[in-house]
C-alpha cells in the first residue's frame, strides 16, 4: 500500500459546485428530461475525472488524473508530514485564528499517521482569506479500503516514479 497527496485551493464558489465533485449518476437522465438536466449530466460526465475541483469522497481522487498527485509516500508517517508541511504553509492564510494553533496542526497530523497506517484516508479543508478554500486530502492506494476497484492513476508507480517525493 501506498499514499497519494492532493492539494487545491481556490474559489470557495467553484468549490461549492457539488456537481463537479461527484461522479455522475451511471444513468441518463430518462427521456423527456428538461434539456438543462441532460446538459448537466453530459457536462459532469465529460468534465469530473478531468476537473481539479476536490471529489466529495476523498477515495474518488484516485480517478482523476496522475498530474494533480503532489506526492506519493509509502510511510504514513511521511505523507502526514507533508499535509502538516501544507498546513503550516498555508496557516498565515487561514480565515480563523484558532485554526492557525499549532498544537492543533500538530494533533491534526497525529491523526492523520494513525489513520493511514490502518488504511483510512484523510481529507482536511479550511478557509483561507476570504472567499477562498484549502483542500488536502492524502489517499490510500492499492487498494484503498474505501473503493478496493480503483486503480492507481500513476502510470509509474513501482518503476520510475520516486516514491517520498513531494511537488508543491
Amino acid at each position: 500500500m501506498h499514499h497519494h497527496g492532493y492539494l487545491w485551493t481556490g474559489p470557495k464558489q467553484r468549490f461549492d459546485d457539488e456537481a463537479l465533485r461527484r461522479p455522475p449518476p451511471p444513468h441518463v437522465p430518462p427521456e423527456g428530461s428538461r434539456p438543462e438536466l441532460v446538459q448537466r449530466h453530459r457536462e459532469v460526465k465529460a468534465e469530473f475525472r478531468l476537473v481539479d475541483l476536490p471529489p466529495l469522497e476523498t477515495a474518488y481522487w484516485l480517478l482523476k488524473p496522475e498530474k494533480l498527485i503532489r506526492g506519493t509516500w509509502e510511510e504514513p508517517k511521511e505523507a502526514a508530514e507533508w499535509l502538516g508541511e501544507r498546513l503550516v504553509e498555508y496557516a498565515p492564510r487561514f480565515g480563523s485564528e484558532a485554526d492557525r494553533d499549532h498544537t492543533r496542526l500538530a494533533v491534526i497530523v497525529g491523526s492523520a499517521a494513525e489513520r493511514l497506517g490502518w488504511g483510512g484516508d484523510v481529507s482536511h479543508g479550511c478557509y483561507l482569506e476570504r472567499p477562498a478554500f484549502l483542500s488536502l486530502a492524502l489517499v490510500c492506494c492499492s487498494p484503498n479500503r474505501a473503493a478496493p476497484q480503483l486503480v492507481c492513476p500513476s502510470s509509474g508507480f513501482g518503476s520510475d516514479r520516486r516514491l517520498g517525493t513531494a511537488l508543491h
